[in-house]
């Protein structure tokens, strides 16, 4: 310690404490370093991959769709998993260049780092000036690149990047009653549609079956025989 001249006179004195220090010269607490993705990052050598099939009615060949992801701050709170590249493969050979293209930008894309989620609606955007497709379901799909985009959400919504759409409590009641509907409508469609008796009979009052036809210039339920004659 270092001796202190003093050149006024002594009147009062005071035990200074710990927290009397200033705010600016307490220590701050160690915050842990969070590693967030960047292009500067080294690939592993080993990744976690999910391998996704398309198949379209255009193409004879199926295309195989594998993403492959890095896990950031293992072990932390911090915890997260990105995509880190994109494999393509077919035996089509028609689809080569754009598919080899297409891989290493999308790659490029996940390694930059941020927010790549605008891949997803960007690619869906993408139409085939020669039409699209249906896919099995009653989906349509305006090209193959559309259904890359949506390959790519469905990973990036099963790894927590996007959050799944979904419907608010009067949108679900509505499609309920919509398809109890649908049903309802089906039910009855097939109690005609597998009846035993002759086709276009109608349906009687009596016994609710549908057996009414015209026998002998009278509308006869074949069921459980009521007529209008009597």
């Amino acid at each position: 310690m270092s001796a202190m001249k003093l050149d006024r006179k002594i009147v009062k004195y005071r035990v200074k404490k710990p927290e009397d220090k200033a705010p600016e010269a307490r220590a701050a607490p160690v915050s842990a370093k969070v590693i967030r993705m960047h292009e500067e990052i080294q690939r592993p050598e080993v990744l976690i991959g999910s391998t996704y099939k398309i198949k379209t009615p255009v193409s004879d060949h199926a295309m195989y769709v594998t993403i492959n992801d890095i896990v950031l701050n293992e072990g932390t709170e911090y915890q997260q998993r990105r995509p880190f590249e994109i494999f393509i493969n077919s035996k089509n050979l028609d689809h080569y260049q754009w598919i080899v293209a297409l891989t290493r930008i999308i790659s490029a894309v996940f390694r930059k780092g941020g927010d790549v989620t605008f891949l997803v609606e960007e690619l869906k955007a993408v139409f085939d000036p020669r039409g699209g497709y249906w896919q099995p379901g009653g989906k349509f799909m305006p090209s193959i690149i559309a259904e890359l985009g949506h390959v790519i959400e469905k990973h990036l919504q099963a790894i927590g990047l996007l959050r799944a759409p979904e419907l608010d409590v009067h949108q679900q009641q509505f499609i309920a009653e919509k398809r109890a509907e649908f049903e309802e409508r089906q039910k009855q469609a097939d109690a005609f549609s597998k009846s035993h008796f002759p086709d276009g009979a109608q349906l009687c009052a009596k016994c609710s079956t549908a057996a009414v036809v015209m026998m002998d210039g009278c509308m006869t339920c074949l069921n459980c025989g009521d007529s209008k004659c009597g």
